[in-house]
């Protein structure tokens, strides 16, 4: 995958074996006696590799809707070209169009099922659009329902089922015709936690067993954490960060990326709280947390007989990597303490830290 910045390729240069392919996109609306024309996408380059999960996020207006939508064809290109499994959509017939939808599924925020028709119903829909044969859509459906963990549910209607049952149903459904590509469109918005959860841990499974690639548009920094291989942030209509999600997590190249981090893991204290810190005592020392340093911290404090405590931040995994970052309490000599800093320093940010009255003076 590859950013609009023009950097490096986070991942190998696979080019054309890339499930989706965005080549200098941009996307113009045009323009009513209401208002000007509107840029929703401007020379936007992103490359999706098969097999992988992305995740794609930005606030409200950024962008990601209108993405969605020319993957699957409902919209085409104003300049640039956009690829998806091998189709041109800015060149394609209807119905080109029509044969690339049916090659991807689609899971929504509100889970558009038909309320008139069970839950097997719903999963078997776009079987017999797709032209299933009668006597295999029964078992395929038993099947499906099976893996999503709701196979006592098949002959409920969608009012009598929770929030997490409905988007069970509405993955089954779209995942029912073997599709290559699954978009997921704000999947868990409307889920608690603990439900969005499951939500992703079965996303995570589909893509593990099945191999299905799969493109996660939200605004929820959370999801992307807890599942995503890559994200690509998106302000503005442009992609200001993309990469591997440890890479962006870690080293974020713009400031709407790290306000998206900062959400899920804690920063340096600062204001009030640090001054409230500062009254207890001892040497503040904040140390950002890495791949490079989550097994050495306490071992250079050892080393330099300086006592710590944690008094501050967290640390959160992501993909089975640690990142994050601690405040300690210390007690030890200047010199110590120094050195601490120093070797600390010379892998990670490490630095003492004052109060707002000391930064002043």
């Amino acid at each position: 995958m590859t950013s609009s910045d023009g950097g490096a390729p986070q991942t190998h240069d696979t080019r054309s074996t890339s499930i989706i392919t965005f080549d200098r996109v941009s996307k113009a609306f045009p323009g009513t006696r209401k208002g000007p024309v509107v840029d929703a996408l401007e020379t936007v380059d992103l490359e999706v590799q098969p097999g992988s999960i992305v995740g794609v996020i930005g606030y409200s207006g950024a962008g990601k809707s209108t993405l969605v939508r020319l993957i699957n064809g409902l919209e085409k290109p104003t300049a640039g070209t956009v690829n998806v499994l091998g189709t041109d959509v800015g060149n394609a017939s209807e119905t080109q169009l029509r044969s690339l939808r049916g090659r991807i599924g689609m899971i929504f925020q509100q889970f558009n099922l038909f309320n008139s028709r069970t839950v097997r119903g719903n999963v078997a829909y776009p079987l017999k659009v797709a032209g299933w044969k009668k006597a295999d859509i029964g078992p395929r459906v038993t099947e499906l329902l099976d893996f999503v963990g709701i196979g006592d549910k098949a002959d409920r209607y969608p009012r009598s089922l929770s929030g997490g049952q409905k988007q069970r149903v509405g993955i089954a459904r779209a995942i029912a015709a073997n599709p290559e590509l699954l978009l997921a469109d704000e999947a868990t918005s409307a889920l608690d936690p603990q439900t969005t959860g499951e939500v992703l841990n079965l996303l995570r499974e589909i893509n593990r067993t099945l191999g299905i690639t799969i493109v996660v548009i939200t605004h929820q920094i959370s999801v992307v954490h807890e599942l995503c291989d890559q994200v690509v942030v998106m302000d503005g209509g442009k992609v200001v960060d993309s990469g591997d999600t440890y890479r962006v997590f870690a080293h974020p190249r713009a400031a709407l990326t790290e306000r998206f981090v900062a959400a899920v893991t804690q920063g340096v204290p600062s204001g009030e709280t640090l001054d409230a810190l500062l009254l207890g005592g001892g040497t503040l020392i904040s140390v950002d947390v890495n791949e490079f340093t989550s097994e050495n911290v306490d071992d250079v404090f050892e080393k330099h007989g300086v006592r710590r405590s944690v008094v501050f931040g967290g640390v959160t995994d992501i993909r089975g990597r640690q990142l994050g970052t601690l405040t300690y309490r210390v007690q030890g000599t200047a010199d110590a303490i120094a050195e601490v800093v120093g070797e600390l320093g010379a892998r990670t940010r490490a630095e003492v830290l004052a109060s707002r009255a000391e930064a002043r003076a």
